[in-house]
């Protein structure tokens, strides 16, 4: 554990109490795109993922690892139906808190607040990168990116979630894969 996860860990213990552990097996929906996200969710172990549906056709937009923080942020923060579903990948154990405790925590404890702010920051950055990839990049290229700064997504994820993400078909990443 770095010193960092040591500092956030700390931060996050006196509220211990607020929280639930859950215990969920591979390919469950945690949240349904369309519906309100009332929890946000602590990956301890495992997986999860986030996705669109476009005509029936699942857009996987996002992996989440031990250690992240997970909602529909968007929802959460708005009570706005969610844009995306999440599904764990894994059997997962997770750390689950509610609306109201979260929002109590970021009114009462200004450090937790910015932490959260820095967060949101960073994805809000990853997101904008991905996107902007998505226009500069051809496939391959997109799939080097991904190998080069997220090694641990190629090991883990099965290939058609990883073709998904980036917008190809699994016959595509094969050809990819191959070529390398």
């Amino acid at each position: 554990m770095n010193k960092q996860t040591t500092t956030n860990t700390s931060k996050w213990s006196k509220f211990r109490h607020l929280f639930k552990r859950q215990e969920i097996p591979a390919k469950t929906i945690l949240l349904q795109e369309g519906h309100i996200s009332r929890t946000m969710f602590f990956v301890e172990k495992g997986c999860l993922r986030t996705w669109v549906n476009n005509d029936g056709k699942e857009i996987t937009t996002q992996f989440f690892f031990e250690g992240d923080k997970v909602a529909s942020i968007e929802s959460f923060r708005t009570n706005q139906p969610s844009l995306y579903s999440i599904e764990s990948l894994e059997p997962c154990i997770l750390q689950t808190i509610s609306q109201q405790d979260f929002q109590n925590i970021l009114e009462d404890f200004p450090e937790i607040k910015e932490e959260m702010q820095e967060h949101l920051f960073r994805r809000l950055l990853q997101s904008q990168k991905t996107f902007y990839s998505y226009l500069k990049n051809n496939p391959q290229q997109r799939y080097q990116e991904l190998i080069e700064e997220y090694p641990h997504i190629v090991q883990r994820i099965p290939q058609h979630y990883i073709a998904s993400y980036l917008g190809i078909t699994s016959v595509s990443l094969s050809r990819i894969r191959n070529r390398r």
